[in-house]
């Protein structure tokens, strides 16, 4: 009750004075283009009266009292610009600008589209109150990068996860992806992934995106679940004009031979006298490619030797086609109140066939504590789908990500301004009749090769297509959904403790509603009639080692064929036994619904010229319920559990920023955020594997991960549009959430586990234990550096065209209460996902008609997953990208580009324990693209 009555208070505040002042409003916009131009400082001069520019270049000036003023705006890489205007009484006054690229102040630089493109990043970056950084779609389009995810990995502190030589999971400043949050125009998007909260960054594609705003601290009007960073991406605004692009691109893609296929087409304009604008933006893409792998599994046995317990080879063909589509719609009733829609609807197919020969069982022969040879078996495993015309004999992913937004600004009177939104998002993730075939040959001598620990081989001795015997068909359907709805009211008006210094506050309300859901269906068949039980009978498919790309002395081999596959009448009752295979999708599927409700203050206040905070406290409470299944030996569901939870976090922030000069600005913050646990961590299954002595669980006691984090930055700020600044940070995170396991769990253990729950542990017996849990802390600590800038310094126009990109970052992590399968506590273990060190760099060319910029990105090796013990950890290992484009203007609105991703052959790989120990290891080669774009 009482913070409704300050709340009306504060209301009551803001609406008395109403008659008595005035507000100025309008647009900031590039005078050739007619495009906004965001983060657009907007001031009266002779005041402390400021504001500055949004996404749209709109801006507004509240509680203005009537008369003449100046109002200038300064924008870096354009020339400045002043208006006067006189301010009439109770009115909203529009003035708009229009700004020019400003040659004097670059030197006589030419501003072409990659400096315009880091103007307007630059821009929104100095003046927002957050530490972060900022991409626009003019330097994304100057990069090489297809998707989001491939865009985000050149901002300092950013590092990706790929799946397919593609950017997926983002790492911000070393905190794995479940810490961090991404967004579309400020509403959550939600996840397609099975068991997390993590966002598919490949899934959008760049040129579906007007900018990027990475904030790497949160004010209290921001969502409070991302303790790495939050990721908004922001479609496109509505033009002021009429506007049209278009582009259309073509590909090659070597490791496959084959071509891809890109188009895009945008359309905006404004109607009915100017009151309705409108923007259509359409995007596709169609690559078929593919990756050569090997994955070997390490063991050490009890005398110290070590060797491959299993290796598999692994060719993969894969097509994706995504499909985007948006529209943006704003209606101006009157200067005041407008209304904006938003709708955004991506759609990726991703067909796939896995070729996979895996050598496993494999048994040491000892003479002595001697390893003299191997026994094992090969298997030779198709991945495929159905032959029909979605999944086209591969296994179909179809992965769709749609949002549909509303929301509202209202100039209430000259005081007081109010905003309004509602949002429905759906991710989902559907495999339909994904099947696999296996045949298998038993009992064969092996040898293990390491002469090159990193690319160890396993021979085998006796191998032959009549001694494969038919082992398994099966198909299985897999769907997994999360839904959000959201809503959200905030008000603003001024409000200060410092006369004559610029001060307001915010409060606000909001809603979450989620849901995600994983129904999996598995079934496997018998065929009934003989025609199939050897390899050698049916129609195959054979790969030699011929330009494998881990190298040629990996040979695939022989596989049942895609095509025969996906034709096999699995479901023909004449033809094929059919049974349910529970072990499969029982423990796995899930229901989770979660509410959250939010409320928040903030108080912008200026004590001079200089010296601004940003003061907040934001209230979340958040409501689980959660459904899951209790399975007793893997096949048969004994109960479902439902569990519900409720807990309230209070995080507050404070932030200051300090502009030393007109180009030096110092920024400290001191904020709280949280993550939730992962929804499959929380789900309340309990799967009793009684053949394996072996016991999986959910945790829905979780306790979400609470972080204390202290910022502070250093930015300077060049004419000549560009950047140096330097940072350093430190996280403590509380409840840190890591994989426990446990190899001595008992029935004692269990029962105190589990005290309402049936013990399948027998007195006596030792089984293993898997479950999420509660660490106690982690340090997270560590520096960015970065520099950009036109080297407008050199002598002659044509060394002046030159620029340079570089960025750096530092991460170290400490974790403590992390406990080994014997109980113990490990020592020096750092925070799985932390990245100690990136670096960003790029050296560009630009004049009036031609551009060209060569790229990269390194990440070093990291902790990814921890295991039972130190020898069972998964490292990423360390990744060197080389990317290059280059564009020509043919006329002023038409351009041909050219595109060249992953130059090094960069493969993705993991190793176990040590280095020289590879778990993984994946190429993609190089992706080359050509194509025109028309801009009118």
């Amino acid at each position: 009750m009482k913070k409704i009555n300050l709340l009306l208070m504060f209301l009551f505040l803001a609406v008395s004075g109403y008659a008595q002042k005035a507000i100025i409003s309008g647009k900031v916009l590039d005078a050739d283009d007619k495009l906004p131009l965001p983060g657009a400082m907007v001031q009266i001069i002779g005041e402390n009266k400021y504001t500055i520019s949004d996404y749209n270049g709109r801006f507004e000036l509240l509680n203005i009292n009537a008369g003449t003023y100046k109002v200038e705006v300064k924008y870096i890489g354009y020339t400045s610009i002043t208006h006067e205007i006189t301010v009439e009484q109770g009115k909203n006054n529009v003035l708009d600008f229009a700004l020019k690229t400003s040659g004097t102040e670059l030197n006589e630089v030419v501003v072409g589209d990659i400096l315009k493109g880091q103007a307007k990043a630059l821009n929104q970056q100095k003046n927002n109150k957050n530490i972060g950084n900022v991409i626009s779609s003019d330097q994304m389009g100057r990069f090489p990068d297809a998707n989001v995810g491939d865009a985000l990995k050149r901002v300092p502190g950013i590092t990706m996860q790929n799946d397919q030589g593609e950017a997926r999971n983002i790492i911000i400043r070393g905190l794995a992806p479940s810490l961090n949050s991404v967004t579309l125009n400020g509403d959550r998007i939600p996840s397609a992934e099975g068991d997390n909260r993590n966002v598919q960054m490949d899934l959008i594609p760049s040129d579906m995106i007007s900018t990027i705003e990475v904030n790497k601290t949160l004010t209290s009007d921001m969502d409070a679940d991302a303790i790495g960073g939050s990721v908004n991406l922001i479609t496109r605004a509505t033009p002021n004009g009429e506007r049209i692009s278009a582009t259309l691109a073509g590909g090659y893609l070597p490791i496959r031979e084959h071509a891809s296929y890109t188009a895009g087409f945008v359309y905006g304009n404004r109607f009915f006298d100017n009151k309705l604008g409108a923007v259509f933006s359409g995007s596709y893409n169609n690559v078929d490619y593919g990756s050569d792998n090997v994955e070997n599994e390490w063991v050490k046995d009890d005398f110290g030797n070590e060797y491959l317990q299993a290796s598999e080879i692994r060719k993969y063909n894969v097509q994706r086609i995504r499909r985007s589509g948006s529209i943006a719609l704003d209606y101006k009733f009157d200067e005041n109140n407008t209304i904006f829609a938003n709708a955004i609807y991506n759609w990726r197919d991703d067909r796939e066939n896995r070729f996979r020969t895996t050598y496993d069982d494999i048994e040491p022969i000892y003479n002595g504590e001697q390893i003299t040879g191997f026994e094992g078996r090969v298997k030779r495993e198709t991945k495929g789908g159905l032959d029909n015309s979605r999944n086209k004999s591969r296994r179909l992913e179809d992965q769709r990500v749609q949002n549909y937004s509303i929301r509202g600004e209202h100039l209430i009177n000259s005081k007081l301004d109010l905003d309004w939104s509602a949002n429905y998002a759906k991710a989902r993730e559907y495999r339909p009749g994904e099947r696999y075939i296996e045949y298998r040959q038993t009992g064969l001598e092996m040898t293990e090769n390491f002469s090159d620990l990193k690319f160890p081989l396993v021979t085998t001795t006796g191998e032959a297509l009549d001694q494969f015997e038919f082992d398994s068909v099966s198909e299985n359907t897999d769907e997994t959904s999360e839904s959000e709805f959201g809503a959200k009211v905030n008000i603003r008006f001024p409000f200060t403790i410092i006369p004559a210094q610029k001060g307001r506050l915010r409060t606000g309300l909001r809603l979450r509603l989620k849901e995600k859901e994983r129904n999996n269906t598995f079934f496997t068949y018998e065929p009934i009639n003989d025609g199939m039980g050897l390899l050698s009978e049916i129609s195959t498919t054979t790969f030699d080692g011929k330009n494998f790309n881990p190298g040629t002395k990996y040979i695939p081999g022989t596989f049942a064929s895609a095509n025969f596959l996906g034709n096999l009448d699995l479901n023909n009752p004449a033809l094929f036994d059919k049974e349910s295979d529970p072990s499969e999708f029982l423990a796995v599927n899930y229901n989770a619904k979660e509410s959250i409700y939010a409320a928040y203050v903030r108080w912008d206040q200026d004590f001079n010229d200089k010296l601004s905070m940003v003061l907040g406290f934001r209230l979340e409470n958040t409501h689980i319920d959660y459904t899951g299944n209790r399975v007793l030996d893997e096949e048969e569901l004994e109960s479902k559990i439902n569990t519900t939870n409720s807990y309230t976090n209070l995080m507050p922030s404070i932030s200051f920023q300090y502009n030393a000069t007109k180009d030096l600005v110092l920024r400290a913050a001191a904020t709280t955020a949280l993550a939730r646990p992962n929804y499959y961590a929380l789900a309340p299954y309990v799967n009793n594997i009684a053949s394996d002595k072996e016991i999986t669980a959910g945790n829905p006691d979780l306790d979400a991960t609470y972080s204390y984090n202290y910022d502070f930055m250093a930015e300077n700020y060049f004419k000549s549009v560009g950047l140096i600044s330097g940072g350093v940070f430190y996280k403590r995170l509380n409840d840190f959430i890591y994989n426990y396991s446990d190899n001595e769990y008992d029935s004692v253990k269990f029962a105190n586990d589990f005290p309402n729950q049936t013990n399948p542990i027998p007195v006596g017996e030792n089984w293993s234990f898997l479950q999420s849990r509660n660490g106690d802390t982690v340090d997270v600590y560590g520096f960015e550096v970065a520099f950009q800038r036109q080297l407008d310094f050199l002598p002659g126009k044509f060394l002046k065209g030159f620029a340079v990109y570089l960025n750096y970052t530092y991460t170290k992590s400490k974790a403590k209460g992390i406990s080994d399968e014997d109980g113990n506590e490990r020592k020096d273990i750092s925070l799985p996902g932390t990245t100690p060190h990136m670096l960003n760099g790029s050296l560009s060319w630009e004049n009036k008609r031609f551009s060209a910029r060569i790229s990269t990105n390194f990440t070093s090796d990291y902790l990814d997953e921890l295991g039972s013990e130190s020898y069972k950890d998964s490292y990423y290992d360390k990744q060197f990208f080389l990317d290059a484009n280059a564009a020509f203007k043919i006329t002023p609105k038409l351009r041909l580009f050219a595109e060249a991703n992953n130059l090094t052959n960069q493969p993705l790989r993991y190793y176990q324990g040590i280095e020289t120990h590879t778990k993984q290891v994946e190429y993609y080669q190089a992706r080359y693209n050509f194509g025109l774009k028309l801009d009118l």
